[in-house]
C-alpha cells in the first residue's frame, strides 16, 4: 500500500508541528508548499491525499482566504478538525545577540520578521522589549527564520517554532512571546480520501447555507430548524458570495454527525424554504492532548 501524503503550508511553520501532531507514529510523506493556493491546488488535482488548512485562530477569528478558497475554488470534503497551540518564540543566533550576562539583549536586536498573522500575535512584547525594532513580514514564520539564518551579523530575529529553531540550528531566544496564553488554531484535513481515526472524538457537520433574496426573517426559521430539534450550532458566520454586492452565504459548523437522526430533517426543512444547502463534510473532531504533541509522524 502506497503512503498517503499530506499537502501543507512549510516545513517549520506552526502547520508542520500541527500535522505532526495529527499523524503522530504514522508513517505519511508531507509534502510542503509556499502559498496556501499551493496546498489546496496539490490534493484538487490529486498529487496529494489530503490538504491540511488552518481555518481559525484563538485570536483572530476565522481565516477569511482560506475559507474563501475552500468555499469557491476547490471542492474538497472536510475530512478532520483538531486544534493545536500556536506558540511563537522568539528566534536567532544566540552568540551574536547576547549581551555579557549571556541572555539575549534588546539592543541588539535591529530588526524582527515573521507572518503578518504571527507578528500580530507578538505585538505587546515587541512594544515591551523590542519597540526600536524594524518589523517585517513575510510569506511564513518559517521564511522568516530561514531569512535570519541566512543573514548572519545583522542583528536580525524572527518570531517562529521551536520546530524552525530547531531544524535551522538557531538558538531559541525566549519563549512564548504571544500576547496571550490561550492561542490555539483550528486545523481542517480536506480531501477526496477517508480519514479514519480511532481515537473518540466528537463528531461535527459543515455546511454552507444560501438565502433567496429578499425573504425577511428568513434567518429565523433557518435557525429555528436546528433549534426545535435542539441541534448545537458551534459556529455561524456570514461570508459574501461574490456574486452579487450584498448577497451572502452563511457558514455553519454543527456539533451533530450527518448520520444522526435529526439533522438530516433539519437541513431538508431549511431547503424547502428555498434555501440552498450544500454539505461541506461530516466529519470527526479530535480532542487536543497535549502529554502527545511531540511524538511527530515519519515525513521521509
Amino acid at each position: 500500500m502506497s503512503r498517503k501524503k499530506v499537502a501543507l503550508l512549510p516545513q517549520g511553520t506552526v502547520s508542520d508541528e500541527a500535522v505532526r501532531y495529527l499523524f503522530r507514529g504514522e508513517d505519511v510523506e508531507f509534502v510542503y508548499c509556499k502559498m496556501i493556493a499551493d496546498v489546496f491546488q496539490s490534493t484538487a488535482n490529486g498529487h496529494t491525499d489530503w490538504s491540511v488548512i488552518p481555518i481559525e485562530n484563538t485570536i483572530d477569528g476565522s481565516v477569511n482566504l482560506h475559507t474563501d478558497w475552500l468555499v469557491h475554488e476547490v471542492d474538497l470534503p472536510i475530512r478532520a478538525e483538531w486544534v493545536y497551540p500556536s506558540i511563537q518564540n522568539l528566534i536567532g543566533f544566540g552568540s551574536e545577540l547576547s549581551g555579557e550576562d549571556g541572555r539575549w539583549s534588546p539592543d541588539k536586536i535591529v530588526k524582527v520578521m515573521s507572518h503578518p498573522v504571527a507578528m500580530a500575535q507578538c505585538l505587546q512584547f515587541v512594544r515591551s522589549k523590542l519597540p526600536h525594532a524594524e518589523l517585517e513580514t513575510l510569506s511564513s514564520t518559517a521564511e522568516a527564520v530561514r531569512t535570519v539564518k541566512n543573514n548572519p551579523g545583522k542583528g536580525w530575529a524572527a518570531f517562529g517554532t521551536e520546530l524552525a529553531a530547531a531544524d535551522m540550528g538557531l538558538d531559541v531566544l525566549e519563549r512564548g512571546v504571544t500576547d496571550h496564553d490561550n492561542n490555539f488554531t483550528r486545523f481542517l484535513l480536506v480531501g477526496h480520501t477517508l480519514y479514519e481515526t480511532q481515537i473518540s472524538s466528537t463528531q461535527k457537520t459543515s455546511v454552507l447555507i444560501t438565502l433567496p433574496e429578499d425573504y425577511p426573517g428568513l434567518l429565523h426559521q433557518v435557525l429555528s430548524a436546528f433549534a426545535w430539534r435542539r441541534i448545537n450550532l458551534s459556529k455561524i458566520e456570514s461570508r459574501p458570495t461574490k456574486k452579487k454586492l450584498g448577497t451572502y452565504y452563511f457558514y455553519i459548523d454543527i456539533v451533530y454527525s450527518l448520520d444522526s437522526v435529526l439533522l438530516p430533517g433539519a437541513l431538508a426543512e431549511i431547503e424547502a424554504l428555498g434555501c440552498q444547502v450544500r454539505l461541506l463534510g461530516s466529519y470527526p473532531s479530535l480532542p487536543y492532548e497535549p502529554a502527545k504533541a511531540g511524538n511527530g509522524a515519519s515525513s521521509r
